[in-house]
């Protein structure tokens, strides 16, 4: 539990996935997928789910399948408004305290991970980003992609967390040395389908970031 490399996923991890930013990216993509594929709305709703659930992203699927152009794809999706996610102070307050590099490890652009960080005012905390470009576009939960993300930022695994929402997400980082910790929203509808049978892999679950990282502090890093 002696940590020094603590690696974040972005959306529905460092703000709660019932707020309403993630449902835009949502609506965004399947509207990118009607136009560029000329379908209705109704196809272009299952095949963002069919690419999401076989590739990892919807992106990916899309890539493979259609050759879309993948940074159109994201400035197109990430065109949000991200002013309605409030400030997050009792994070911001919990990161600051915590010893050690904070990466941010995300499927999204690296555009979206900054607007998003900036509204949250939490920008200030994170050593590096690692987004979906850096890992030439393959996914999470592609162990490839964990081994990119930790070779670029030089850190052993055996001594880092990584937080996320989609708990097949955290297999790789399990596999790979790292703790995991399983940021579970009940009612959390973009999350990948119902608990998984298999937890192994996880060694932490919490509702309230914060809260965990709080009592984490209290218990190994009482000084601070």
């Amino acid at each position: 539990m002696s940590f020094e490399t603590w690696v974040f996923d972005l959306d529905n991890t460092l703000y709660p996935a019932s707020s309403s930013l993630f449902p835009q990216i949502h609506k965004r993509m399947g509207l990118y997928i009607a136009q560029a594929l000329k379908v209705d709305a109704a196809t272009a709703d299952a095949l963002q789910r069919k690419y999401y659930r076989e590739h990892g992203t919807t992106l990916r699927g899309l890539m493979l399948t259609h050759q879309i152009e993948p940074d159109e794809f994201l400035a197109y999706v990430h065109e949000i408004d991200c002013t309605v996610l409030p400030p997050a102070p009792r994070l911001d307050a919990a990161l600051g305290r915590i010893p050690g590099r904070k990466i941010v490890f995300t499927n999204g652009s690296l555009k979206h991970a900054e607007n998003v960080l900036n509204q949250l005012g939490l920008s200030h905390h994170f050593h590096g980003m690692f987004d979906i470009k850096a890992a030439n576009y393959i996914p999470k939960p592609a162990l490839e992609t964990y081994s990119r993300m930790i070779e670029q930022f030089d850190f052993d695994p055996e001594k880092a967390v990584m937080f996320e929402d989609l708990a097949h997400n955290l297999a790789a980082a399990k596999q790979l040395g790292m703790t995991t910790v399983w940021v579970k929203e009940e009612g959390h509808s973009f999350a990948d389908g119902p608990d998984p049978e298999d937890v192994s892999y996880i060694d932490h679950v919490t509702d309230d970031l914060a809260g965990w990282i709080d009592d984490w502090l209290a218990k190994y890093w009482p000084a601070n």
